[in-house]
């Protein structure tokens, strides 16, 4: 599943496949940007995943209903998937790369297989801060999801909140997002690395240099 499609954010009209960095200062920021982009989905006939945090998955829900999303029908139908960083980022308590990988790849193939057109997923990054074991495959993963887009229909949204992250990690994790998010508007990120060069470039990351 491999065709273009048109999709927005933040206003703007792009073409999937796609991975972008959000980077948001507060939890209304993320809102005003994701609401439009998952009810534009929902209503396109798309998959939508969303992954973040379990403790969050109650606001969540309840702040799609209030932006007119069937929550209901839709988790009912499969169309939309609410997930948890537990069970998928850091299940089993710890990140591995090349797992969540294969686990997100295999949600894009079932989702063709389903009659999706497209695919589109947001996951809160919030989980790298914890400092669990394989934290630091955290850039080598993000990398390689450069690898995984252009075969697939999708659109990704990594969110990360800036005042949670060091300086520096926002730096490293922005060279690995073709498109960035930032105050609000989207943007062609003109310090993007192919995936190749920045993973060969990447010798010693830790996660203990996340936190600010």
């Amino acid at each position: 599943m491999n065709k273009q499609k048109q999709f927005s954010v933040c206003g703007e009209s792009l073409s999937a496949p796609m991975h972008i960095c959000g980077f948001f200062d507060s939890r209304e920021q993320q809102y005003e940007v994701i609401i439009p982009y998952i009810l534009e989905g929902l209503n396109a006939n798309d998959k939508v995943i969303n992954i973040l945090e379990g403790n969050r998955h109650g606001e969540h829900c309840r702040c799609l209903a209030e932006n007119g999303i069937s929550i209901a029908e839709k988790l009912s139908s499969g169309q939309l998937e609410v997930l948890a960083s537990e069970d998928t980022y850091i299940k089993d308590g710890e990140f591995a790369a090349e797992k969540m990988y294969n686990m997100l790849e295999k949600n894009l193939l079932s989702a063709a297989r389903g009659g999706y057109d497209s695919v589109r997923a947001c996951g809160d990054m919030v989980w790298a801060l914890k400092n669990l074991p394989g934290t630091d495959e955290l850039l080598e993963y993000e990398a390689s999801l450069n690898f995984l887009t252009p075969k697939h229909s999708c659109s990704l949204i990594c969110m990360y909140d800036v005042s949670s992250f060091s300086q520096s990690a926002l730096r490293d994790i922005l060279l690995t997002h073709p498109y960035v998010i930032k105050n609000g508007k989207i943007t062609k990120n003109l310090n993007y690395m192919e995936p190749l060069d920045f993973i060969s470039s990447v010798s010693d990351f830790r996660s203990s240099s996340l936190k600010s």
